[in-house]
């Protein structure tokens, strides 16, 4: 019987994080679909309005998905290292208690989306002829909790034992059926906004129940018993010890996003479509970095595991250098492209100026928020969630809303939106630097 274990212990490194990074890739590309799709279909099928509506929601949403996202990493980085110190029945344990965590905080995500998504909407200052769509899709969204809790906890497992194909296969059934379904819901059946998000809410679970399905089939240590999902208090403990600082991290990210973004909205429905279709591509231009940056923790805590320090050394030092380079190429093509890559989404000359506007402030500094991802993801693997959650506090939470919110006293200028990113990217990777050579990580 299979036992899903592909340790990256031995071997050259360079192709092993690639081989590992390049599925994660292709599986982000799909995921990204999710929202992407909907925003495509609901920009060009329903208008504008109806496109604000979605991307009003997005940084919400991101602020709850991110947090256990985060935390899902936890469960992955300390499965690697025990995966990798052979300590196979802790394995069997974190297995069990990843799952059992997943349904747990998906009910209670589905319970506090439907329940307060009017409230937090209207604090965001979301625009009154956009708000009735906005609730209607953050609440069947936040519906489909379950499926994206416990199939991110579970694909953390896979890529904790260097599985990175399995999950990109199901991302690919998944993503295409949301496709087909986003086209039925909503340009045959009329159900508007609520359409796109029930397709993304059914999609994600069909992805769930095939990881699933994996890990119950998989040989010991990583099989999957449903008759022994449970609580391991001591193995919680230790997942919440490096994934609820990863999960705060994200959720701190999207915190900022959602005030800046309630700033945005001050601006009309215009710029609220200019800048969430932006995002939208953005999503897909950080994919390589995303991907390195999922790859790096696993291969990290493996070998630190397996006490390699000098290969988690190199591997880390090459993960940074590809990430880096690949951002900055991409950057350079927003600048020269950002009017074409956003009028794919909505046509209008006003809408088009917000996205092309954000895109060619940023595009010259993507290496800078690359770097800090990247080290980031090195800080994760080492077991450094805490120092990196902190730093990412400080940097892009902290030192962002006082910015806005002190700038907001004099100009009333989008312009500042966009001007906020490149300096707090530029921060953060001056404080990750001098962090990393003065605890001598890796060293």
């Amino acid at each position: 019987m299979d036992n899903g274990q592909k340790l990256m212990t031995d071997g050259p490194i360079r192709s092993q994080i690639l081989r590992f990074a390049f599925p994660l890739f292709l599986g982000n590309l799909f995921q990204q679909m999710y929202n992407t799709v909907d925003s495509l279909i609901v920009g060009n099928y329903l208008g504008s309005n109806a496109l604000a509506a979605v991307s009003s929601s997005s940084n919400l949403l991101f602020f709850v998905v991110g947090f256990f996202t985060g935390v899902s990493m936890g469960g992955s980085v300390l499965i690697a290292r025990y995966l990798g110190a052979k300590e196979n029945d802790q394995v069997v344990c974190a297995v069990h208690t990843c799952a059992a965590l997943g349904l747990i905080c998906g009910g209670l995500m589905t319970l506090l989306g439907v329940l307060f998504a009017p409230a937090v909407l209207r604090l965001m200052n979301t625009p009154p002829d956009v708000l009735p769509e906005s609730i209607v899709y953050f609440r069947i969204y936040f519906c489909g909790s379950v499926g994206f809790v416990l199939y991110n906890l579970l694909v953390g497992i896979l890529q904790a034992a260097g599985d990175s194909r399995h999950p990109l296969h199901y991302l690919v059934i998944s993503s295409v059926l949301n496709v087909v379904l986003d086209l039925l819901f909503v340009t045959r059946m009329h159900l508007g906004v609520g359409g796109a998000a029930l397709a993304t809410c059914i999609a994600q679970f069909v992805s769930m129940l095939l990881a699933l399905r994996r890990l119950h089939r998989l040989g010991w240590p990583l099989h999957l018993s449903f008759r022994k999902i449970r609580l391991d208090k001591k193995m919680v403990q230790g997942i919440l010890k490096i994934g609820l600082p990863s999960g705060l991290q994200n959720s701190i990210i999207s915190f900022s996003n959602v005030l800046i973004q309630t700033y945005i909205n001050s601006f009309g429905p215009a710029a609220v479509a200019g800048i969430g279709s932006y995002q939208k591509i953005e999503g897909f231009a950080f994919l390589p970095v995303t991907s390195f940056a999922m790859a790096l923790p696993a291969f990290i805590s493996q070998n630190l595991g397996a006490q390699k320090k000098d290969r988690a050394r190199t591997g880390a030092r090459f993960g940074v250098a590809c990430a880096t380079i690949i951002a900055a190429i991409i950057g350079l093509f927003f600048c020269l492209f950002g009017p074409q890559l956003i009028s794919l989404f909505d046509r209008s000359p006003d809408v088009i100026a917000f996205g092309t506007g954000r895109a060619r402030v940023v595009g010259p500094f993507f290496a800078l928020v690359a770097y800090t991802h990247m080290m980031a993801a090195t800080f994760r693997g080492t077991g450094h969630a805490t120092a990196s959650m902190m730093i990412m506090l400080l940097t892009w939470c902290v030192v962002r809303i006082l910015v806005l919110a002190i700038s907001s006293l004099f100009i009333h200028d989008i312009a500042v939106t966009y001007w906020i990113y490149p300096f707090t990217w530029t921060l953060s990777s001056a404080v990750f630097t001098i962090f990393y050579r003065r605890e001598k990580i890796l060293q």
